[in-house]
């Protein structure tokens, strides 16, 4: 893990977000190693599952030995034993028996619960009933309300340092690649409200050489919310004075979709934005994807993940890992709300629920009918149309100020290394975000 020398930390123009640095920093793109992401196949299911069955032994013995367990220590841990039978009855395709053990854990669990096992334990059993039912019936796909889950996660960028983290660490290195370039074009992959822009935007109309023409391009599902972005999008750069258009394109990118509708002109300097979630499919398939970013021959790609592999896999490969994952995130908003809180359950209920539903009961290549990059820095590493651009240390001071927001902040871990930024709590970690450049956008 290396750590590069930091400029002072960027002062703030106001209190509500914090304005990248205006240093250009370094912008020197090198070559990520390929690490292979290849599928688990076990040829004995029967040792797979006593594999992680051993594993959540251990944990409890583990934990046992640390400590005393409490009556909510031991009621959470049977929850969680419940609830790993439960998933290895559904991957051996047992679903009467699987439904038995739903119809104990319901009981058992709440999402109201004061413990995050409980709550945790009760999304994960209502996202496997979902799976059951499915499997049962065919495979359908919930209807998405945009609307709620954009406002919880306006209410998630305010309650936790995760969402800010992904804004302003990719805000640096898009500006640092506007360096001295008066013509630029940010394309946005999943737009939703605009959350990051107005920031990026206040320190490019500030700027020592003077403002560029700003064009971007915001790609959504939903026109409504696409249309009111960008006015207010337009009115925020027009008090700044700040040359600005907003293209919106009511598709997903890579579906379908080729790059005339993306309108590139001759001078621009182009950037691609994608803050990956698991809420809904916000792109087309992922080799497609890739290849249409690639057309595009953008000077900089900003590229934040959850640090998790949910993608492909076996179930039982998916259930551990997303497991892992959301019991760390509900951990995270324990440390900073209460149990009653109703923004926390906002957050739990509209956002934690949908993204563990979409693994569960709809992810996986036997049902999405296609293979999804386990994670996209490694194939994008692997590609000879791609190079990594190193996080500089002002984005890394970036993430730092932000994490001093949210008390409290040990909790947190921070750490730069391999190109890259991770944000985490208590040593696990939860989001990366990296940077890359096209191979041939010299020209740009």
């Amino acid at each position: 893990m290396t750590c590069r020398k930091q400029s002072p930390p960027p002062q703030t123009l106001q209190t509500e977000y914090f304005i990248p640095s205006s240093h250009s920093g370094e912008f020197s793109p090198r070559k990520a190693p390929r690490k292979n992401y290849g599928d688990d196949t076990s040829a004995d299911r029967a040792d797979y599952e006593l594999q992680w069955g051993n594993e959540l032994q251990l944990h409890a013995e583990n934990s046992r030995r640390a400590r005393g367990l409490s009556k909510l220590d031991q009621q959470g841990l049977t929850l969680i034993t419940v609830l790993f039978e439960c998933a290895v009855a559904i991957s051996v395709e047992n679903p009467s028996e699987a439904h038995r053990m739903l119809l104990e854990l319901t009981q058992m669990a709440s999402p109201y619960g004061p413990s995050c096992a409980e709550r945790v334990v009760a999304y994960f059993a209502k996202a496997m009933s979902s799976r059951v039912l499915n499997s049962w019936l065919g495979i359908c796909s919930p209807l998405v309300n945009y609307k709620s889950i954009h406002s919880a996660f306006q209410v998630f960028n305010t309650i936790s340092p995760f969402i800010k983290f992904a804004h302003f660490t990719s805000n640096q290195a898009i500006l640092e690649a506007f360096h001295r370039r008066d013509t630029v074009h940010i394309i946005d992959l999943d737009i939703m409200q605009g959350l990051q822009w107005p920031a990026l935007f206040h320190i490019l109309a500030t700027r020592m050489e003077g403002p560029p023409h700003v064009r971007m391009t915001g790609f959504g599902t939903s026109s409504e919310v696409l249309l009111e972005t960008g006015k207010q999008l337009s009115n925020f750069a027009r008090r700044l004075s700040l040359s600005f258009e907003f293209h919106p394109i009511t598709r997903k990118f890579g579906d379908h979709l080729d790059t005339s509708m993306v309108q590139v002109r001759r001078g621009e300097t182009v950037a691609v934005h994608w803050l990956q979630h698991s809420l809904y499919d916000a792109t087309g398939p992922d080799w497609r994807t890739m290849k249409l970013i690639e057309e595009l021959s953008p000077r900089i790609v900003t590229l934040v993940e959850q640090d998790m592999s949910h993608n492909g896999g076996s179930f039982l490969d998916r259930f551990v890992g997303s497991l892992h994952y959301y019991s760390t995130m509900f951990d995270s908003l324990e440390a900073y709300l209460p149990s009653d809180n109703p923004n926390r359950h906002l957050v739990e209920h509209c956002l934690m629920y949908r993204e563990i539903n979409n693994i569960l009961a709809i992810g996986g290549p036997a049902r999405s009918g296609e293979d999804k990059f386990r994670h996209w820095r490694s194939e994008l590493g692997a590609s000879n149309s791609f190079m990594q651009v190193g996080m500089s240390g002002n984005s890394m001071a970036q993430a730092q100020l932000i994490l001093n927001m949210f008390p409290p902040s040990n909790g947190y871990s921070l750490v730069q290394g391999d190109g890259t930024i991770r944000l985490g709590w208590k040593d696990t970690s939860l989001y990366v975000a990296s940077a890359w450049t096209c191979s041939h956008a010299s020209s740009r």
